[in-house]
């Protein structure tokens, strides 16, 4: 009977890696990520196995409720090819009407946000990846609960992990006076569909269905007070019709039946067409990824890229030495050193190989540089998601794209003020370095 059972155990646990094996290389994922996974798997599988179950399974749509987007408007005549890639790539179509306001400065983000809370009068609706237990994150807290008492229906949704340091005692309150706090992917409870390899990075405040403020900023001191290390970092108001999408994409996110939705028609309320990208899994598609891709192969004059981590994916990678290559100005902008020294040290390679290719890489010096946007010829986008594996295949993310000549200008004039303050080009690294940054570039999908 022992022999059985250990016959059986043998034979499960073979069937076993052999399923993991086929998921990691069915799934879409790079190819570094698939050879790591199964060198891990055949090498360790007691401890991989386990691991890869819990980190390697990606687009578990079956588990999330998919965005289902208003029919509010459909792609004209004249719309952008951009534009059109992402529509068919499965985003919604942009949307004419909107007024867009770029806030610059923690200053700025935080006027906003604010104003935008105090003038709610019937419901906030709010997705955050951190609201960090510090000043900014208590009073951004007592600040809903205190709608609460206006009457004002508050939900709130929040990433179990981002928020592992949360103002615990002031959303105690915040639920005591009626507020709705839901979080997202709670840890170990495989019902509610608990991971902690995916993540909602998201950040929006939508009010009353009409407003939203969102972008890269979370809540917390040193993205919205200015501490004493510079922090940039880029967010943003929208008005108009677009607000439907970002209402569509709160909803899902909740997916608690008998939510009221957002009002299906909204006012034209300036003179700007956006379409808002989601990624994650939500999505059948990497609609943001391949869109990205498509569009910097097709470039002509420049690809501007902001980001706090830069760990592409092959194709990503791929697409930008090339546009360099073609004679386009490509343009990667980025903290010399950033918050996440991992991710420092898978960046080198690709950046070294970029810098090679005829990429300008500008490092930004004074501090570190948060914001997730870029410029490919005359569109530009701002939103959530950083140019890494995670990002882009992994997280759930948005990214709003501009399609008018006065935001463009804006956010170009934006990426004009960091330049001063960059160096250009890749330090020097040793040997020893070289293969570190060779060992976590094999790491990048769960950094």
């Amino acid at each position: 009977m022992y022999l059985l059972l250990e016959h059986l155990l043998v034979v499960l646990g073979v069937l076993a890696v052999a399923l993991a094996m086929v998921l990691a290389l069915q799934q879409r994922r790079s190819p570094q990520s698939s050879v790591a996974w199964i060198l891990s798997i055949v090498l360790l599988p007691y401890v991989a196995l386990p691991l890869f179950l819990v980190l390697g399974v990606r687009k578990r749509g079956r588990r999330f409720a998919a965005i289902d987007f208003s029919d509010i408007g459909g792609l004209t005549e004249d719309a952008d090819a951009m534009a059109r890639t992402f529509a068919g790539l499965g985003a919604p179509a942009p949307l004419a009407g909107n007024r867009i306001a770029l806030h610059r400065t923690p200053e700025a983000a935080l006027a906003e946000l604010y104003d935008m809370i105090d003038r709610a009068t019937e419901r906030l609706d709010i997705l955050l990846y951190i609201i960090e237990r510090d000043d900014s994150g208590r009073a951004f807290v007592q600040r809903l609960t205190e709608k609460l008492h206006q009457g004002v229906e508050v939900r709130l949704n929040i990433d179990r992990l981002g928020t592992l340091s949360r103002p615990r005692r002031a959303l105690a309150d915040f639920v005591a006076a009626g507020g709705k706090l839901q979080f997202f992917s709670p840890f170990l409870n495989i019902r509610a569909g608990g991971h902690l390899n995916l993540r909602n990075h998201r950040k929006l405040v939508i009010a009353d269905g009409a407003r939203v403020w969102a972008g890269g900023r979370n809540v917390g001191d040193v993205y919205l007070a200015n501490p004493g290390a510079p922090w940039l970092d880029l967010s943003y108001t929208v008005e108009g019709p677009v607000v439907r999408a970002f209402a569509d994409v709160f909803a899902a996110d909740w997916a608690q039946p008998g939510a009221d939705p957002a009002p299906q028609v909204i006012a034209a309320e300036g003179p700007a067409t956006l379409q808002l990208v989601p990624a994650g899994p939500d999505e059948r598609l990497d609609v943001l990824h391949d869109g990205l891709v498509s569009a910097i192969h097709r470039a002509e004059a420049r690809v501007w890229i902001a980001t706090p981590y830069f760990i592409p994916t092959e194709a990503l990678s791929l697409a930008l030495t090339t546009a360099a290559r073609r004679g386009v100005d490509v343009r990667i902008f980025l903290p010399d050193r950033s918050n996440q020294w991992t991710a420092d040290l898978a960046r080198g390679a690709y950046l070294r190989e970029a810098a090679r290719a005829g990429c300008r890489v500008c490092r930004f010096l004074p501090g570190m540089l948060h914001a997730k946007a870029g410029l490919i010829d005359g569109v530009g986008w701002v939103g959530s998601a950083n140019f890494d594996v995670r990002s882009m295949l992994l997280n759930f993310e948005l990214a709003l794209f501009l399609y008018d000549r006065d935001p463009v200008a804006e956010l170009e004039g934006w990426f004009a003020s960091l330049q001063p303050d960059c160096a250009q080009g890749v330090l020097p690294s040793g040997a020893g370095r070289r293969l570190m940054e060779s060992v976590f570039r094999l790491g990048a999908p769960i950094l």
